[in-house]
């Protein structure tokens, strides 16, 4: 952090920096592009922030990364004995435990990463204030964070997969575009939360409540095509709809449909040029409040 600011910090002097961050952003690139092209020319600085969070997590942990998953592993855990001990299951693919892990995996990226980032710009309020650095890198390094610890999970459930046996296929890479259609969502929900919550305070608490409704209406502990045929239209618009099925088709490859990514990879463009949109009209007012 003492590093970051020494590097961005704004000054009447030109002293050489402590690190070199890339050419300065063209002028000739404008409009649009310009955000996105000065995000890219800091990519350094993001890797810096992401290293430093990791670090940071991990340093005293006696488990480690294994923190990372321990939380959607326990809750596949409790899922599978209630649907297949408690209840008659009526819903998703056998093994059950490996559908549950490839709809929890993704879910807790997402639901982790959208509590941090609401509080991203607030947290960091000083530093946030005192860097030339595009204030968007607070949201890209909470996905990115977020990231890495799901793709620690990944040999969890390889590991689930080998031990019950699962099949698998060649949609398996299909984990690719899906971890890519995640990050294009959430960063379009980052750009939009991380200053309106700095605005409004009380935003942070419906956050969390939106959060457990969408769970429930997310295809975790079930597939949009289990829905009842007149809701499965408004589930199958849920972007997480196609992130999910893009991760179960390498083990259940019945479970992808085509439309469904479609429309989240429609969804998920459409937040992140309206939360980039947000982000640079409230960015002068966030400033002052942080």
């Amino acid at each position: 952090m003492t590093l970051l600011t020494s590097i961005e910090r704004p000054s009447t002097t030109t002293p050489p920096p402590a690190m070199p961050l890339g050419r300065a952003v063209p002028r000739r690139i404008g409009g649009p592009l310009r955000r996105p092209a000065s995000l890219l020319q800091h990519r350094r600085v993001i890797g810096l922030l992401l290293r430093r969070d990791l670090k940071v997590r991990y340093a005293s942990s006696v488990l480690g990364y294994l923190w990372s998953v321990l939380d959607p592993l326990l809750m596949a855990l409790v899922y599978w004995f209630i649907f297949t001990k408690i209840f008659d299951r009526s819903v998703g693919e056998t093994p059950y435990i490996i559908f549950l892990m490839c709809g929890l995996l993704p879910w807790a990226w997402f639901n982790g990463a959208v509590h941090d980032m609401a509080k991203a710009l607030r947290v960091d309020g000083k530093l946030v204030r005192s860097t030339n650095a595009p204030r968007e890198i607070w949201v890209v390094r909470v996905v990115l964070s977020k990231g890495a610890e799901f793709l620690f999970s990944i040999p969890v459930l390889a590991a689930f997969a080998i031990a019950y046996s699962a099949s698998v296929n060649w949609r398996l890479l299909l984990f690719v575009p899906a971890v890519l259609l995640q990050v294009t969502l959430l960063l379009g929900i980052g750009l939009m939360v991380a200053p309106l919550v700095v605005m409004v305070r009380d935003l942070d608490r419906i956050i969390r409540i939106a959060l457990r409704v969408l769970f429930y209406a997310s295809p975790i502990v079930y597939a949009v095509r289990d829905v009842p045929p007149l809701w499965e239209d408004v589930f199958a618009w849920n972007p997480l709809a196609g992130v999910i099925e893009l991760c179960r088709a390498g083990f259940f490859p019945s479970q992808l449909s085509w439309t469904h990514v479609g429309q989240s990879t429609i969804v998920s463009l459409g937040f992140l040029v309206f939360g980039w949109f947000v982000f640079a009209k409230l960015e002068r007012t966030v400033l002052k409040e942080v």
